[in-house]
């Protein structure tokens, strides 16, 4: 890789007047710590890699930190970073008819030759049309030509690409450091013999991992739903293949094109690349705070959980690998926090031991520890408190459901014992204040169920008064207990149910409100909720199909942009952009799905097979919980990928 620090500087794209206009310019000016530099004459492939949202919070992303030092560890590949333009310089870019530009080269985007796009959550899509629209980027990805940057989508909405897939010319299912190589050099090669854009298209599809929306064609049928899904090419295509292949039959230029995407999955993490000299912004991001990826996937099975499902098996990282890795972070970058990353903390079997290691060097390199993602039964008391010791915080947990049939419903595998065991270790442990997160509208509830959340987090404060002798309180505890409102994902088991309206979550939403004043322990609780229109349009989005990407471009001529953002969120335009296209919403959200019905993610393989989401959906009707991964294999699908649980379950 080339050196970060001997390298030449570009000129700024914007001028000082600008700068002193708008609100953080830091955002837009590039030269962080551990910022890559390259000369452009040296390198074969330019890559743009872009959160599509603002600075602070895409800098803190470590999907895109991974694949920053991944893509500039090779020496023909310069992967520079774009982020959403906050509305301010948005405008005065609109005005000037300044392009977007990048932070490392400030090179206009349009001179990549990849633009890559990570989509975390469905109310990022209208940023996305952003990006394009001030690159000079045509949206559509027909409508762009040889001149255009190649435009790719990877992240975890990718298991549903569908409704933004006008918008790309190729979308990464899985990880990235599995298939990436292949695909630059097969743009390379390409590139060096003269082909099009459309003849490396079609040879991007052959790589593994690698979905290409414009060489697939979708009928449906009479009542809005998916009837088949086939490989198509154009005329133009076929004759530029045939012409490179002379004798190539149409059969042999089908084959090209698989009918099922398979999801690229790392196997061995402790042998992969990970950045060991994260960028260090000059501003405070969303998660100002060295990243340690502990492991990816979960053993655990909620049902409401698409990235437990997504991202199994679960594969642990080395302990050894990761004292190694912390120091090397802790080193690079000069930050006062370590976070570890994972879908549930506490199953990483060497915990205690990797947070006595990471204390030990906190105290050398005066940093805190931050342990997130934790089961509330599987929390150890010493942990807790060597962790007090260093930083006084608030807990996270998140039960989900109220009452235990609701938790058996969901797959949550925990007992209110269990819940009331691990507050109790926590209040005993110096905590006081305990977040927990539960859903409304979770299938199958009932105003009884809601009922309990409230009837839960009071029993949780109640355990403190009881537990905790009177001489060695601090006030009250301070209990948050906090609703999201539930919304039906692909590749779960319940991708097959109803969601809720809005005036259902508004209604739901008053009585549990109503029923936290009524607790003993009221003035020791705290009730916040979500944002009910939010969600219905997620739900929307998560499940939908291409009909959809009108509506979204539809959305962001009018002026939607940052949906993420409740002051910049506008439902209203949104309903009338829904209604002027004629979405659906009974359709789109509030209909059970048949067990036969073709989803459009449905030519994904995710590992996970639709046959064992079935199962456990029927499951959930009954209440029946599922073991987790360690206890017991069920036969989900993922160990076909031949790593972590589902390999050493068997030894």
């Amino acid at each position: 890789m080339t050196d970060s620090v001997s390298s030449k500087t570009y000129e700024l794209a914007l001028s000082d007047d600008i700068l002193m206009q708008i609100e953080k310019p830091a955002r837009y000016t590039g030269g962080e710590l551990n910022m890559v530099k390259k000369e452009l004459s040296e390198v074969a492939v330019r890559f743009c890699m872009c959160f599509p949202d603002v600075y602070e919070i895409g800098m803190s992303h470590l999907g895109i930190q991974i694949l920053y030092e991944m893509f500039n560890s090779w020496d023909d590949t310069y992967c520079e970073r774009v982020y959403c333009l906050w509305p301010d310089l948005d405008k005065i870019m609109r005005e000037k008819h300044i392009p977007l530009f990048s932070l490392e080269t400030q090179s206009d985007i349009h001179d990549f030759d990849f633009l890559g796009i990570t989509l975390q959550y469905e109310m990022c899509y209208t940023n996305i049309l952003q990006v394009l629209d001030l690159s000079g980027i045509p949206f559509l990805s027909i409508e762009r030509t040889d001149d255009d940057p190649i435009v790719v989508a990877g992240g975890p909405c990718t298991y549903n690409p569908e409704p933004v897939a006008d918008f790309f010319d190729i979308v990464y299912i899985g990880e990235g450091e599995v298939s990436f190589r292949k695909l630059l050099d097969v743009y390379k090669e390409v590139k060096a013999n003269g082909g099009s854009r459309r003849m490396f298209l079609y040879k991007a599809a052959s790589v593994p991992g690698v979905y290409v929306p414009s060489l697939y064609d979708i009928e449906y049928n009479a009542d809005g739903t998916i009837q088949k899904m086939e490989p198509v090419i154009s005329n133009r295509l076929y004759a530029e293949l045939c012409e490179a292949n002379p004798g190539i039959t149409a059969e042999e230029v089908f084959s090209g094109i698989p009918t099922t995407v398979v999801k690229q999955v790392e196997s061995d993490l402790d042998h992969t690349y990970y950045p060991k000299h994260p960028l260090v912004p000059y501003i405070r991001a969303v998660q100002d705070r060295v990243v340690l990826e502990i492991q990816r996937g979960c053993i655990r099975g909620c049902r409401f959980c698409q990235a437990g499902m997504i991202y199994r098996p679960i594969r642990p990282r080395s302990l050894e690998y990761l004292k190694k890795l912390a120091i090397e972070m802790l080193d690079s970058t000069g930050y006062e926090e370590m976070t570890l990353s994972s879908l549930s903390s506490s199953d990483y079997e060497e915990l205690e031991e990797l947070v006595t290691f990471l204390l030990e060097q906190g105290e050398k390199y005066h940093c805190n520890i931050a342990l997130p993602s934790l089961r509330i039964d599987a929390f150890s008391l010493d942990v807790m408190s060597k962790v007090q010791d260093v930083k006084k915080s608030s807990l996270t947990f998140a039960p989900e459901a109220g009452s235990q049939r609701m938790r058996d419903v969901i797959n949550k595998n925990l007992t209110e014992e269990e819940i009331l065991h691990g507050a109790t270790q926590a209040f005993h442990g110096g905590w006081k204040r305990v977040k927990l997160y539960f859903m409304l509208g979770l299938p199958g509830e009932t105003d009884e169920d809601i009922k309990e959340i409230a009837r839960l987090s009071d029993t949780i404060a109640a355990t403190y008064f009881e537990e905790i002798p009177k001489e060695e309180r601090h006030g009250r505890p301070e209990i948050t207990a906090s609703t999201s409102f539930f919304v039906p994902k692909p590749f779960t088991p319940f991708q097959w149910a109803p969601m809720g309206t809005a005036d259902y979550f508004e209604e739901k939403r008053r009585l549990l409100n109503d029923t936290f004043k009524e607790m003993l322990n009221h003035k020791s609780l705290r009730y916040i909720c979500h944002d009910a229109m939010t969600s219905e349009l997620e739900g929307i989005f998560a499940r939908g199909d291409r009909r959809l990407s009108k509506a979204i471009l539809e959305a962001y001529k009018r002026g939607c942009i940052f949906d993420a953002w409740t002051d910049w969120f506008k439902p209203d335009v949104w309903n009338s952009v829904l209604d002027d296209c004629g979405v659906d919403r009974v359709f789109y959200n509030y209909r059970e799905r048949g067990e036969d019905e073709i989803f459009p993610w449905d030519f994904i393989d995710a590992g996970v097979t639709k046959r064992f989401m079935w199962r456990e959906y029927e499951k959930s009707k009954a209440a029946e919980t599922t073991p987790n991964c360690r206890e017991k294999c069920s036969g989900c699908g993922a160990a076909k990928y031949g790593c972590g649980v589902c390999v050493s379950n068997r030894d």
